[in-house]
């Protein structure tokens, strides 16, 4: 796919997805949704890439979604053109936010300015997200009649506590990237020149250190408990992945590599080694 709204861009193992609409602030639109899509695939396709950083061009991250072709009628057809069985539009930034919830890649957003409606919510499934001083946030749906998406109902909470997601939602008010910080919402908080570096130092580290089918099981294992009902779900699969990694060459190799004390290079591919140690979870499917 040739990418016209988005920049992706590969160096160091660390693959950056930049939202390229800077004169309308990164606003979102169903071209961008699906060039997001398509290049999570390309991350999660190539093996070179550790980790994922989304940042935007210019002076926003992204505005919400573009509002400026249908005004009124914007959301009136639904979230986007791909339709269900049933004939429901699925939410576009909802489709953008679970194909990030499936990659098997840490992903870091680095807020570098305005982040509101889809713009902050495409990154609550996001593993880290890093903020300019100068960002700001809003859950501003209930200020344009409509209701939170982007699957925002199901992240916020688990996030930030259901008292601080209900009244950024109910209010719909624009916030400072300190106040994101001190709701949890945001990591930390940077200057606009240390974003990016800090991005990549955290990604840097990942990419370095760790064996890249340990991380893409620890991401799905952490993520996917937050719906668990009972610890035992966690036990079984914890079980299942220390068999079945604790088999693996990469096994072999961080235990040597620590008792030679040298730097570990771990064999095993997410392309092609990456087990199943879900059975019991079945993708759900919008019908």
């Amino acid at each position: 796919m040739e990418y016209t709204q988005i920049v992706y861009e590969v160096a160091d193992n660390i693959a950056t997805i930049t939202l390229n609409r800077p004169d309308k602030l990164n606003a979102f639109t169903g071209t961008m949704m699906y060039e997001m899509i398509d290049a999570f695939d390309q991350v999660d396709a190539d093996d070179d890439v550790r980790a994922v950083i989304v940042t935007g061009a210019g002076r926003g991250f992204c505005a919400g979604a573009d509002l400026s072709a249908s005004g009124g009628e914007t959301f009136s057809s639904g979230g986007s053109d791909i339709q269900t069985d049933a004939g429901v539009p699925r939410d576009g930034g909802g489709m953008v936010s679970l194909r990030i919830f499936n990659c098997t890649k840490p992903v870091i957003g680095a807020i570098n300015g305005a982040a509101v409606g889809v713009g902050v919510t495409m990154t609550l499934p996001m593993d880290f997200r890093l903020a300019s001083e100068h960002a700001k946030f809003g859950f501003v749906f209930a200020r344009r009649g409509i209701v939170p998406e982007a699957c925002s109902s199901y992240f916020l909470p688990r996030l930030v506590g259901i008292s601080q997601a209900t009244e950024w939602c109910y209010t719909g008010r624009v916030f400072p990237a300190d106040e994101a910080r001190a709701g949890g919402l945001v990591r930390s908080v940077h200057t606009a020149d240390e974003l990016l570096p800090a991005a990549r130092s955290i990604a840097a580290e990942i990419a370095e250190s760790t064996a890249p089918v340990s991380v893409a099981l620890t991401r799905q294992m952490l993520w996917r408990m937050l719906g668990a009902s009972h610890p035992m779900e966690a036990h079984r699969v914890d079980s299942r992945g220390i068999l079945s990694r604790g088999a693996s060459d990469d096994a072999r190799e961080g235990v040597t590599s620590f008792l030679e004390k040298r730097h570990p290079d771990y064999p095993v591919k997410v392309s092609n080694g990456l087990p199943e140690i879900f059975p019991d979870w079945v993708d759900p499917t919008f019908d």
